[in-house]
């Protein structure tokens, strides 16, 4: 189902559009926190150390790829938005060659240098060799990540959210099945957990890959979109390339973070892999949100509608804020057993580290949701440069008061850092919107000419 987001009930037309991604991504989330449940309660603290520290890092290298997909989905939006299939079957040719062409030299990179890789993030003896080990075959799933966010966002961008939920609602349920499988009855050890992953990933990728050759024929490109356009390459790199940034720059944020936390030792570097799952877990929803919203601006954008942009801002932040401090209070609620889900009972200086991180970040999850809106609309409009901006602001901070207030504080400099990032770059993101709003708001041309 396609659904035209440039008509109809603003808020319905939003929620149902974004309610299948918020589904699928936290699937997604899900299969990713299976990994994390079933190494904590049958492989040990060290393996869960090992398994939580190589998540973040994945999450920086897949963010790479989602960001190239992101920014060539929002292209793809506008040009629905404009009625103009031409330029879309061209977009979609270039841009699945020029992310194919990262996506490979991405994965050749990281397997020649897996090991200073492990050596920046200040990985423990103890927990190295685990992680190593979950690293080498996790690496193997990078092409399955690409083929899987390309043509979601793909579809995404054309009105359907729901074949990218279907696709991932099988391989969610494949990867828990056979982490059970791996991890439990072949006893694989952390090296079954991720290659469980690596399987469910490639029957997602693949299968939406043939889903799209197969079933949406209306996109298959001609001969003459084959043929080498400079003017579409350009937009491309433009909102793809900036979005990239944008999107690795914060996961490098969490990147160095996760050094810092891994210089504490495995007792908090397992509790930071537990609590930061069960972070991502509830404010993946207004991430989802956010990606949603900014599809929804990126077609009105191409169809001018200023007037429904407007009003479509104002029905996405009270959703989104809603939202947030409804899961703000169950989260800082729950958090001890929330925290049990992962851990053994009698791990309690891991539970204690685990809860203090999660009431700290809890507290704030309005702001990073107002945060993605910010993201969404800038890239939708045509300004992904600002979306990068404010990725900065957010990550500077929260490394600069982590590294300094860690001297004091302790882990609690370092989990005070995150917050106050995401409200310096949501200040800034409205004080930007608010002065150049009109300016920004102003639709209906394609983004070169």
């Amino acid at each position: 189902m396609y659904r035209d987001l440039t008509n109809g009930n603003i808020l319905k037309t939003l929620l149902l559009f974004s309610l299948p991604m918020i589904a699928g991504n936290l699937l997604q989330q899900f299969y990713n926190i299976a990994d994390t449940l079933i190494v904590g309660k049958f492989l040990g603290r060290d393996a869960l150390a090992a398994v939580g520290s190589a998540y973040t890092l994945m999450t920086f290298l897949t963010s790479i790829l989602l960001g190239l997909s992101m920014g060539a989905g929002a292209l793809f939006a506008i040009y629905q938005g404009q009625g103009d299939r031409e330029r879309l079957k061209a977009g979609i040719v270039h841009a699945f060659c020029l992310i194919s062409l990262i996506t490979l030299l991405l994965n050749t990179a990281v397997y020649l240098f897996i090991d200073p890789l492990m050596s920046f993030l200040r990985v423990p003896q103890e927990v190295y060799a685990p992680m190593r080990e979950y690293l080498w075959v996790i690496f193997a799933g990078l092409a399955a990540t690409f083929l899987y966010n390309f043509f979601s966002c793909l579809l995404r961008a054309l009105g359907n959210s729901a074949v990218p939920l279907a696709f991932l609602t099988v391989s969610a349920l494949l990867n828990i099945a056979l982490d059970l499988l791996f991890v439990l009855q072949f006893s694989w050890g952390v090296g079954g957990a991720a290659a469980a992953t690596v399987i469910a990933q490639y029957v997602s990728g693949l299968g939406i890959l043939l889903f799209t050759l197969l079933r949406c024929k209306g996109l298959r490109p001609a001969r003459r979109h084959l043929r080498w356009n400079g003017t579409i390459l350009r937009d491309i790199g433009r909102l793809s390339v900036l979005t990239c940034v944008q999107q690795s720059v914060m996961n490098f944020g969490i990147l160095m973070v996760q050094g810092l936390v891994n210089s504490f030792g495995p007792v908090v570097m397992a509790a930071f892999a537990a609590a930061v799952k069960i972070d991502s877990f509830a404010y993946m929803p207004v991430q989802d949100f956010g990606n949603a919203f900014s599809t929804f601006i990126s077609q009105n954008y191409g169809a001018g509608k200023t007037k429904r942009i407007r009003e479509g801002i104002r029905q996405a932040v009270r959703v989104s804020v809603c939202f947030c401090i409804l899961i703000s209070i169950l989260v800082i609620a729950f958090a001890e057993k929330l925290m049990l889900l992962f851990v053994q009972p009698h791990e309690t200086a891991m539970i204690e580290a685990g809860v203090h991180y999660l009431r700290m970040e809890g507290a704030f999850y309005w702001a990073i949701g107002c945060l993605f809106l910010f993201y969404g609309l800038y890239r939708a409009v045509n300004r992904p440069a600002m979306s990068v901006v404010l990725t900065a602001i957010s990550l500077g901070m929260r490394v600069l008061l982590a590294y300094v207030l860690a001297v004091p504080l302790g882990v609690t400099g370092i989990w005070l850092a995150i917050p106050v990032g995401w409200l310096l770059a949501d200040l800034a993101g409205l004080l930007f919107y608010r002065r150049h709003r009109t300016a920004l708001l102003h639709g209906g041309t394609p983004p070169s000419t």
